[in-house]
């Protein structure tokens, strides 16, 4: 049998799942300001080696980072004003508005409202000032660098703002497609182009701050995990520039066939999640080379790069466009190992965890063994049933990442508050607990484990209940808006970090 393509995590190691919406601060939202040392000051105390994130792009509908208007392009949201303010772009005062918001929770609405004009202001300015100010570099040589997938992303929400915000596939006919869109007079009013140019210098803002953070992390001895979905929003610039890649009808850009899962223990419908699907065979015809330049992309950003719903690359679920559930749909073979030496091929250094949670066929199981890649195992998942679960911390592997719950779960106390009888006393009974402090009991029992690596959610970290969950999948509202207290971390820094250095030490993960 071959060596598997990716063979990386040989060491033991633990870290913390947060998304930088959820930092504390007064500008509405997480953003890249000093909450980062603060978060890295706590990490290092606690011998904490990784950050694990959702997805950085810009937000859609929704405001989910697994809805990015692109696949390449990093959340304004997440730019810190102060720089700005420091060079004289924006005035102290015009941030009052974005401090006046709540601390605790994100209201998307009002950030739409107040952030955007802010940003657009301190680019005016800017520009205005002859791009004096450069902070992060050459900008010039930043566009050039990126202009592959800046250009188009740029004009694709310029556009969409010259529309009214409507999805691109509503568009005049002559913007439908980013080909059409170069040739038409709209691409050349002088109000798209500077809302163009203002996008990019947004994108320039948001890279040379993120470029700050990662030197940052790595002066700490933090490795930072990114996170890529399998596949892109429909609103999305990726697909509007790129519709031959995706299966979409080459005239309306609509969807022919869209993703999802079929129906399971948990959805008597499945999950139609209306996500457009690839046209793999394009994909191979040119040896991958927009999903390489995505993976090349997301790891300027980060050290290592999970990658979402792994099954979709050895057989996704295809459901008929217009379908109202994800009841009626079929298994269709993906691109398989071909994709991952492609990749191996092409980045010989790349380090990826495959998301692999679910219900999986034999054949997704050895795809994975194949790769080498380490999946993912839930510590709440595990109880509740019998011995042979594959996540009970005896049936599990090495290469593997361990976590009590992520981003799509509760919080580990609010999961065992609400979780039936039999659950609670699988989990007292099979950790030999009393079940009063839940979320530490189960830290220790991914730190205990096989598992070569261990990322406990910020909020388990806190002892947070139900009120700290970031998301619920199929609900619609109220998701991605928490975030942590800064009092709270610093009560983790003085009380709970030299507890976990010490644990860690006791099992290899410092």
């Amino acid at each position: 049998m071959p060596p598997p393509l990716f063979n990386w995590l040989d060491f033991r190691s633990a870290g913390l799942l947060l998304h930088p919406s959820s930092l504390p601060g007064d500008q509405g939202i997480g953003v890249l300001d000093g909450s980062v040392d603060r978060l890295f000051a706590g990490m290092k105390a606690a011998g904490l080696g990784y950050w694990q994130l959702c997805p950085l792009g810009p937000t859609g509908f929704g405001d989910s980072p697994y809805q990015c208007f692109s696949s390449f392009a990093g959340n304004p949201y997440f730019i810190d004003l102060q720089p700005l303010v420091q060079a004289k772009l924006l005035a102290p005062g015009d941030l009052v508005p974005l401090q006046s918001l709540s601390r605790e929770r994100i209201d998307y609405g009002l950030l739409y409202q107040l952030k955007w004009p802010l940003l657009f202001k301190a680019h005016a300015s800017w520009d205005a000032s002859n791009r004096e100010w450069s902070p992060y570099g050459d900008y010039d040589a930043f566009l050039q660098e990126n202009r592959s997938w800046l250009e188009p992303y740029a004009y694709f929400m310029a556009l969409k703002q010259e529309c009214g915000g409507d999805a691109w596939w509503n568009w005049p006919e002559e913007i439908r497609f980013l080909d059409r869109a170069q040739q038409s007079k709209i691409w050349q009013k002088p109000s798209v182009r500077a809302s163009a140019a203002a996008y990019q210098f947004f994108q320039y803002l948001f890279f040379g701050q993120w470029k700050q953070v990662r030197a940052k992390a790595q002066k700490a001895g933090i490795q930072i995990i990114g996170d890529t979905p399998i596949f892109v929003a429909p609103d999305s610039a990726d697909v509007w520039a790129t519709p031959e890649l995706f299966q979409v009808d080459p005239e309306t850009g609509r969807s022919t066939a869209v993703a999802g899962v079929p129906p399971d223990y948990f959805s008597k419908d499945g999950q139609l999640w209306g996500n457009p699907l690839y046209a793999w065979s394009a994909h191979a015809a040119d040896g991958y080379t927009w999903w390489i330049d995505r993976i090349r992309s997301n790891l300027r950003l980060c050290d290592v790069l999970r990658i979402d719903h792994f099954r979709g690359f050895d057989t996704y679920w295809a459901i008929p466009a217009g379908n109202p559930t994800a009841k009626q749909g079929k298994w269709i073979e993906g691109p398989g190992m071909a994709f991952f030496q492609a990749v191996r091929a092409a980045l010989p250094a790349c380090r990826l965890i495959a998301e692999d949670l679910g219900e999986l066929a034999p054949s997704v199981v050895e795809l994975r063994n194949a790769t080498g890649l380490p999946g993912m195992t839930i510590l709440q998942f595990a109880f509740g049933g019998d011995a042979d679960n594959l996540y009970l911390p005896h049936n599990l592997i090495a290469n593997s990442v361990i976590y009590p719950g992520t981003h799509d779960n509760d919080t580990s106390l609010g999961w065992y508050r609400t979780a039936d009888a039999k659950t609670q006393d699988h989990v007292r009974r099979y950790l030999r607990i009393s079940g009063e402090n839940v979320g530490w009991d189960l830290i220790r029992t991914a730190y205990g484990s096989v598992s070569a690596l261990a990322i406990c959610p910020v909020q388990d970290l806190l002892s947070l209940g139900s009120a700290a969950r970031l998301n619920t999948p199929g609900k619609s509202t109220d998701n991605w808006q928490w975030r942590y207290r800064a009092d709270d971390w610093e009560t983790f820094i003085r009380e709970s970090a030299p507890y976990l250095s010490n644990l860690g030490a006791l099992t290899g993960r410092c």
